[in-house]
């Protein structure tokens, strides 16, 4: 899980930075100097105030991607550093999810052939040792059996049952975080862009009409529509890989319910062997 959560780490800020490109390549600074721009002090916090007269062009040079996070205010800084925090763990979900969530992991073909074996030898007390040194979901289910061996076959099945239900619980809690993340996501965009909007309309308000105001209309507006593009550009493969892996887990969940009532009908017969 701390390896796949690198991974995600590195994925998530390699996108931020591409992001950070993209958005300077489309609103490249105007060739003439840096624009003239004050902050008067009774304008709302992330408003910028673009001198009358100046051209739109400079305005809109405005428009890097650290700039949109930072220019937002305290509470637009909150809600972009959440917007991240859920990029980063989406990435690694998905990630440790890809790794873990396999039929070699789950079920690994060692301990199924190890376990057999030491079942058709009658040889419990080995079969324990295999699920011992190989631990995971089916080992977890199978000695949840092997403990109840001698309260008889009914009582065993039971067991397993119980187990099963628990692991596939575990199983399935790596990839419920990614259906929280995927319907989070648009939300705190959308309060992203609600103060987007404030902050346009705030201008309407405060600024005289001209190209200023036009422009900076448009600046506000297209720094809160960010934030509805990245939370959405966040939910999607969110939602995608949810449902994807949550299919998988039950795949594999509904294989291995079935191969350990196959492997456990060995318990009918078996005998404990003292080592």
């Amino acid at each position: 899980m701390k390896k796949a959560m690198w991974l995600g780490v590195v994925a998530a800020i390699f996108g931020v930075l591409l992001m950070g490109q993209g958005a300077r390549a489309q609103n490249p600074a105007p060739a003439g100097g840096a624009p003239v721009v004050a902050a008067p002090g009774g304008a709302a916090p992330g408003q910028l105030e673009v001198k009358e007269g100046e051209a739109t062009t400079e305005t809109a040079g405005h428009g890097g991607f650290l700039e949109i996070v930072t220019r937002a205010g305290w509470f637009g800084m909150v809600i972009w550093a959440m917007l991240i925090i859920c990029s980063i763990v989406s990435v690694a979900l998905i990630v440790d999810s890809y790794i873990n969530i396999k039929d070699d992991k789950v079920m690994p073909p060692a301990l199924i052939s190890n376990v057999r074996t030491a079942m058709e030898n009658g040889d419990l007390l080995k079969a324990i040792q295999y699920c011992d040194s190989t631990p995971g979901q089916l080992a977890n289910i199978l000695k949840a059996g092997f403990a109840q061996v001698e309260e008889g076959y009914e009582v065993v099945q039971d067991a397993v049952s119980v187990a099963a239900d628990l692991e596939t619980e575990r199983l399935l809690s790596r990839v419920t975080y990614l259906s929280v993340i995927a319907n989070t996501t648009p939300m705190l965009g959308l309060i992203g862009t609600v103060q987007g909007m404030i902050f346009a309309f705030l201008t309407l308000g405060t600024m005289e009409a001209g190209a200023a105001q036009q422009a900076m209309l448009a600046v506000n507006i297209s720094h809160g529509l960010w934030a509805t593009a990245i939370g959405l550009g966040t939910a999607v493969p969110a939602t995608i890989f949810f449902y994807f892996f949550k299919n998988r887990s039950m795949s594999i969940i509904l294989r291995m319910e079935a191969l350990t009532l196959d492997m456990i009908k060995a318990l009918r017969n078996v005998e404990i062997v003292a080592e």
